[in-house]
């Protein structure tokens, strides 16, 4: 029989904007390989299979990709007993399959998750993360992380984030394959190759833009399901504060290091104090996420 569907609060928001994220980046896609098919006419079978591979690689292998770049090595429950039993705990409590239990070493606190599906699912702390929390707050933040596979919104950000980095690879390609230097003069054919970066760069920033709205609050909803599973939000909202003060205390060279994987991340590895703006960041502030859960344990305790 089917596994039912698990006890993390379920979040309308969220499956609303995931559909809508879907739906625009289809269309950007669309657009974005309509003009690539307008201008290379005779090349039409060579683009949709590079897209299309290209696709595929990207749903099938990144998450493995940030998982080996963000270093997780996969543990037993010998070698984490604590990280494990915990993990434990939260499944009996979501009625959920155990995820790949993994470690990542690196004395930035945080954790993350990753996976296109609940069998593929794989939730890892890094070693900074498990010295400095207690064990509440540390079932706090892997609640968190497991919302997010309950809600299956990794995956969708997974495939959100393709359209971006497929601009990105086909803004360079022109760049470097000498799209620029062409001389159209009135060949429609030759402005359409020009157009090319530019086009890509608009749907790579505009795709961007949409997968940073998504992200920011996949988090809140991820804290929200978090606390109200294990009746603790005090607990998650403990744990952000400590990790948030430890953050500062982390070497810039480290911080620099795990930033490009933030929109993974229980928490950014810069603040928002030192980022361009809420308009770019992949989190919440601080501050928004702490009111919610304030007002959730308000609410609890009535």
């Amino acid at each position: 029989m089917p596994r039912a569907r698990s006890r993390y609060a379920p979040d309308r928001g969220l499956t609303g904007r995931m559909v809508t994220t879907m739906f625009l980046i289809g269309l950007l896609y669309v657009v974005l390989v309509g003009v690539l098919l307008a201008a290379l006419r005779g090349s039409w079978p060579i683009i949709l299979i590079i897209t299309g591979g290209l696709f595929i690689a990207q749903f099938w292998f990144s998450d493995r990709i940030a998982a080996y770049g963000m270093g997780a090595r996969e543990v037993t429950p010998e070698q984490a007993p604590e990280l494990h039993g915990t993990i434990d705990r939260i499944c009996a409590l979501a009625d959920m399959p155990k995820p790949k239990v993994a470690i990542a070493e690196s004395d930035v606190p945080n954790a993350f998750a990753t996976g296109r599906s609940q069998k593929t699912a794989l939730v890892c702390a890094t070693t900074g993360l498990l010295r400095r929390l207690e064990p509440e707050e540390l079932e706090g933040v892997l609640a968190h992380e497991m919302s997010h596979v309950a809600h299956r919104d990794v995956a969708v950000m997974t495939i959100a984030s393709f359209l971006g980095v497929l601009a990105g690879v086909i803004t360079r390609i022109a760049l470097w394959g000498g799209f620029a230097r062409s001389r159209p003069g009135n060949d429609p054919a030759g402005i359409l190759l020009l157009l090319i970066p530019l086009i890509s760069a608009v749907v790579y920033a505009i795709s961007f833009l949409l997968t940073r709205l998504l992200s920011r609050y996949r988090e809140l909803s991820a804290d929200r399901a978090a606390a109200l599973l294990t009746g603790r939000p005090s607990a998650l909202a403990s744990a952000l504060t400590k990790v948030s003060g430890q953050m500062a205390r982390i070497p810039t060279r480290d911080l620099r290091k795990a930033e490009p994987y933030n929109a993974f991340y229980f928490m950014p590895a810069f603040s928002s104090k030192e980022s361009l703006g809420r308009l770019f960041s992949s989190h919440p502030t601080l501050e928004q996420r702490l009111d919610q859960l304030s007002r959730i344990s308000t609410d609890l305790s009535r």
